[in-house]
C-alpha cells in the first residue's frame, strides 16, 4: 500500500473537494437558522397539509411580517416569521385551527437579532478556541520529538487537516441551504465540534504511531509514516464504519429534526477518516522533504 507515495493524488483530490467548498459558501452562503438570525419559528402538523398560498391567506390579518413557510415530510410546516410576542403567537395557531382541521403545533421558538448575532459570534469563538487548544495540546503531546520534524508541525499538519474536515461539511450545507432549504443553527456548530474532535483523535492515533515507530523502525522517514498507516489503517476504518452505522440510523430514522445534526456528523467523519490516513501523515512526508531541500 503506498498512500503516502501516492500523496499527490490525495492532494489534488482534497484541493478540488476544499475549493469547492470554499467557492460556494462564498458565493451562495449559508442558510442560517433563527438561532443566528433572530426571528420565529413555528412548527405545524395538518391532517392534510394546505399549499403556502392558503397558509398565506389564513394569516392575512395577522401582523407576521414577511414569512417563509417550508414543506417538511408529508404533513408538517415550518412557517419563519418576526419576533412574535406571546399574543401575536396565539393568534397565528388560532387562525390556523379555524382555516384548518386537524391543526398540532409541534414547535414554537423566538429569538431576538441581537441574541441571534451573540450566538453567531460565540460559536465562532468556540471554533477559534477549539483549534488553538489542540495545537497547544498536540504540541506539548510530541515535545519529545524533534528530529526529522519538529513537535509543533505535528501541531500543524492536525489543524490543517482539521480544517480540511470542517470546510467540507460547510461547502455541503451551503449547497442544501440553497437547493433544499436546509438550516444552520447551534446543532450544527456543536456538530462540527464534534467532528472536530473525532478527526484529531483519529489523526493523533496515525501521528502517535509515527512518533512511536521513530524509535523502533530504521529507514527514511517516509518509509517509517508508510508502514505506520498500514498498522493503524484498519483500526480507523473499523471505528468509522461502526460510528457511521449509528449515525445513519439516527438520519433514517431520528426525525426530521436531527437529520441536520446527523448529515453534518456523516459528512464530517467521512472526510476526518479521509484526511487522518491520506492528509495529515503524507503530509509530514512532505514537509519533511521540503525541509531537507
Amino acid at each position: 500500500m503506498g498512500i503516502v507515495k501516492l500523496r499527490r493524488l490525495w492532494y489534488i483530490i482534497s484541493a478540488v473537494l476544499v475549493t469547492g467548498a470554499i467557492f460556494v459558501t462564498a458565493i451562495d452562503g449559508l442558510n442560517f437558522g433563527i438561532d443566528f438570525t433572530g426571528g420565529s419559528l413555528l412548527s405545524v402538523r395538518f391532517e392534510e397539509r394546505p399549499t403556502s398560498v392558503e397558509i398565506e391567506r389564513a394569516l392575512d390579518g395577522v401582523d407576521v411580517g414577511s414569512m417563509i413557510i417550508q414543506p417538511v415530510g408529508k404533513t408538517d410546516v415550518n412557517i419563519r416569521m418576526k419576533v412574535l410576542d406571546e399574543t401575536t403567537h396565539q393568534s397565528v395557531v388560532s387562525k390556523l385551527d379555524e382555516q384548518f382541521e386537524g391543526v398540532t403545533e409541534l414547535r414554537f421558538d423566538a429569538i431576538g437579532p441581537a441574541i441571534g448575532a451573540e450566538l453567531r459570534n460565540k460559536s465562532l469563538w468556540a471554533l477559534g478556541v477549539a483549534f488553538l487548544a489542540i495545537l497547544a495540546y498536540i504540541a506539548y503531546a510530541f515535545r519529545r520529538v524533534s528530529a526529522p520534524i519538529k513537535n509543533w508541525k505535528y501541531g500543524v499538519v492536525t489543524i490543517l487537516a482539521a480544517i480540511h474536515d470542517v470546510l467540507i461539511p460547510i461547502g455541503v450545507f451551503s449547497i442544501l441551504g440553497m437547493t433544499m432549504g436546509m438550516e444552520v443553527d447551534t446543532t450544527f456548530v456543536v456538530a462540527i465540534l464534534t467532528v472536530l474532535g473525532y478527526s484529531i483523535n483519529d489523526t493523533i492515533v496515525v501521528l502517535d504511531r509515527v512518533r512511536e515507530n521513530l524509535h523502533k523502525i530504521s529507514g527514511s522517514f517516509e518509509e517509517i509514516v508508510n508502514i505506520s498507516l498500514k498498522q493503524t489503517i484498519v483500526r480507523s476504518l473499523n471505528t468509522s464504519v461502526t460510528t457511521l452505522f449509528a449515525l445513519v440510523a439516527v438520519y433514517l430514522f431520528g426525525g426530521d429534526s436531527l437529520q441536520p445534526f446527523a448529515l453534518a456528523l456523516i459528512i464530517g467523519i467521512i472526510a476526518g477518516t479521509y484526511s487522518s490516513i491520506f492528509i495529515a501523515s503524507p503530509l509530514l512526508v512532505t514537509w519533511e522533504k521540503l525541509g531537507r531541500k
